[in-house]
């Protein structure tokens, strides 16, 4: 029985796919990009920590163990519970993470169920993995929700840890698949925030758009951007989890700098949304 390496099961999310959805987070990520929310994604093993529970004045500590093996059997029985909420809404199941391709047999397998019980299926991925690892999943994907971060090589090492060389040759083959693509860009300020980066990201997409349609001399892509705005409420976790928190306790993101860059993908043509 093939068993996968979980941190949470989120009901009734609203942010990853359409309609009401069930995103099972999945542990485990090569990715250590420093705005990460998600630091106890990081391990793929169980992770031991405190947390501190504030009550009035006072307070407490708890003990809690982050991750835990789950069946594919027991994601779907869990999932059906919603399922007249996913009918009703046009929803369905995400994983995300880490990175739900760190751990492809098991990815590849659940999803498979899933879309064997009739479930919508989507996949949130940084887009790091090898190629035969996207071709695996995507019969049983209805939707990326596909991460770009930096343009530049060096930058993404710096930033990520990891080449960006195989996420966009990936982000090529899906884009030129047919399959529906949703692009997510996370919006940091001063890193993949800058005017530089978004022109290099406006311009990668532009080039590898699989429909061009021309009205007045501009065009449309066919699938959406969605941006990702930069918040630090996830340093306490960096605490807990004993993971360094690189991000300046000092960076925030300017409102008029996110409508700037949504302007700028929407005077390129691209649906642009704020999650």
């Amino acid at each position: 029985m093939i068993k996968g390496n979980i941190f949470d099961i989120k009901r009734f999310a609203v942010h990853d796919g359409p309609g009401i959805r069930t995103t099972i987070f999945l542990k485990g990520c090569p990715l250590s990009c420093w705005w990460c929310h998600n630091p106890e994604s990081r391990d793929c093993a169980p992770q031991r920590s405190v947390k501190h529970i504030s009550v009035g004045d006072k307070i407490f500590e708890k003990q809690e163990v982050t991750g835990y093996k789950a069946s594919i059997d027991e994601i779907v029985s869990e999932v059906r519970r919603d399922q007249i909420f996913y009918e009703e809404s046009g929803g369905g199941i995400t994983l995300s993470g880490g990175e739900p391709l760190h751990q492809p047999t098991f990815c590849t397998n659940l999803l498979r169920a899933l879309k064997e019980n009739e479930f919508h299926t989507s996949l949130d991925t940084t887009g790091y993995a090898p190629e035969d690892v996207i071709r695996q999943v995507m019969p049983y994907t209805d939707l990326f929700l596909y991460d770009l971060k930096l343009m530049d090589e060096g930058a993404h090492m710096k930033y990520t840890g990891v080449s960006n060389k195989g996420i966009l040759e990936n982000l090529i083959l899906l884009l030129g698949s047919g399959k529906q693509v949703i692009i997510r860009v996370p919006v940091i300020p001063g890193i993949t925030g800058t005017t530089e980066n978004i022109k290099l990201m406006i311009d990668f997409l532009k080039s590898f758009s699989r429909q061009e349609v021309r009205k007045s001399g501009s065009w449309e892509f066919d699938c959406e951007v969605h941006l990702l705005p930069y918040h630090n409420s996830a340093k306490n976790k960096y605490q807990r989890f004993r993971v360094e928190n690189k991000m300046d306790p000092g960076s925030l993101l300017q409102h008029e700098d996110l409508l700037r860059i949504k302007s700028g993908f929407e005077n390129a043509g691209f649906r642009v949304k704020v999650d």
